[in-house]
């Protein structure tokens, strides 16, 4: 239950991507993946390697996955201003 709950979570937060500018790597789909996969890695991380079932679950998982998918975003701007910045020195 609660990998169901980090994958919504990092969804629900990957929406207000369109707020941002389109530096992530991969653009839109990149940011999408880096939320969910964010969220979903940093949850399993935080619960020792385990996935709470449905009586584990509680608003707790929400904050994770939200610090995970902030977390994941980061990554992958990082990545996509790093990759804008190789083809801007490639190109001059």
């Amino acid at each position: 239950m609660a990998m169901l709950v980090w994958v919504m979570v990092g969804l629900a937060v990957w929406h207000f991507t369109v707020f941002l500018p389109d530096d992530f790597y991969g653009g839109i789909v990149g940011a999408f993946v880096g939320a969910c996969l964010g969220s979903v890695i940093f949850g399993i991380i935080v619960n020792a390697g385990s996935i709470p079932g449905e009586s584990g679950t509680d608003f707790i998982t929400g904050v994770e996955g939200v610090v995970g998918a902030v977390l994941g975003l980061g990554v992958t701007w990082w990545l996509g201003k790093r990759q804008i910045a190789q083809q801007a020195a490639t190109a001059s």
